[in-house]
């Protein structure tokens, strides 16, 4: 079984959610802001400038797995934004469907940081890129990803992922 529910990963700034929105939107799927359902708690600590801890994302990516579980026994398609910085994070979203597809958008940091600095009304700040490009473990071959500079347009982004998904069901 060949699931249509993608992740779009990367560090914050590389345009998960406008990537994800757009490709969801194309799909003809639903799209899931990752970060919605962060717990408060986890929130409140990235806002104050902490890294959050592997147990602290542990909660937060069982719910995303469960979603994803959610839409695949539904046969739904979903795409979801979220960091899925190391490989362990990817293994619990595979939880939700083993097929998972994974968008790996990533770029130079300080294109990511000029990004972030334009954001307004985000809880992530800027002093916590540093801390996701050294945790950030990238996908290998064997994880289902493709991989996308950040210096593209979000638009030729989802038609590449489109398109490739369009060959491999084909």
């Amino acid at each position: 079984m060949d699931s249509n529910i993608f992740v779009v990963m990367g560090v914050s700034g590389c345009g998960k959610s406008t990537v994800g929105a757009q490709l969801a939107a194309t799909l003809g799927v639903s799209f899931l802001e990752g970060d919605g359902l962060h717990p408060a708690r986890n929130v409140a600590r990235m806002a104050a400038g902490f890294a959050l801890s592997d147990e602290d994302r542990e909660g937060w990516l069982q719910a995303l797995a469960g979603r994803i579980l959610q839409a695949r026994l539904a046969g739904q398609g979903l795409v979801l934004s979220c960091s899925a910085l190391k490989r362990s994070y990817r293994d619990i979203l595979r939880q939700g469907a083993p097929d998972l597809h994974f968008v790996y958008l990533h770029g130079d940091p300080e294109l990511l940081a000029a990004r972030m600095a334009e954001r307004t009304g985000h809880y992530m700040p800027l002093s916590l890129l540093a801390s996701q490009l050294s945790t950030l473990e990238v996908p290998d071959g064997g994880e289902n990803a493709q991989r996308f500079d950040v210096a593209s347009r979000p638009e030729d982004i989802v038609t590449s992922v489109v398109a490739s998904r369009q060959a491999s069901l084909g």
